[in-house]
């Protein structure tokens, strides 16, 4: 089972994430968030889920989501990012001054904990499935060297 976070967020408060940050600030939406972390992970349910890039920022989730799972750190270039999200306009972080030196900055401030996830997949110059292909690799890679 695949399942966002934000677009939990989003359904659970009928809100767009963009809303929530203008209305109620980035702490008011990291505390939804590191309920929804906490939700998902107390099921026993096998499933991906998909966190928005600051949600490893906070130690509380990153312990939550390490010690629940498997975490995998999709790492892009500044450019790259840039590219896939140019025509997006729902990301309040990035809503002012979007360019390649503002996603630069916020990957530096963050790539000190991005390193802590169990797996980092380079995704540059990839498709979904050599990503996918990559991941599924990995994650036999680290059950054989971990048995």
């Amino acid at each position: 089972k695949y399942v966002d976070i934000d677009e939990q967020i989003e359904k659970s408060t009928q809100k767009r994430i963009s809303d929530i940050f203008l209305q109620k600030g980035e702490n008011f939406f990291r505390l939804i968030e590191t309920e929804k972390i906490k939700q998902l992970c107390n099921t026993n349910e096998k499933q991906i889920i998909s966190t928005g890039g600051g949600a490893f920022e906070k130690e509380v989730n990153r312990k939550i989501l390490q010690n629940n799972g498997i975490v995998i750190y999709l790492k892009t270039s500044p450019k790259e990012i840039y590219e896939r999200i140019k025509l997006e306009t729902h990301r309040p972080l990035l809503r002012k001054n979007f360019n390649i030196e503002n996603i630069s900055k916020i990957i530096e401030q963050r790539e000190k904990n991005y390193k802590k996830a169990d797996i980092i997949i380079l995704t540059d110059n990839k498709n979904p499935q050599e990503i996918v292909k990559e991941i599924i690799g990995a994650i036999y890679d680290r059950d054989i060297s971990t048995n």
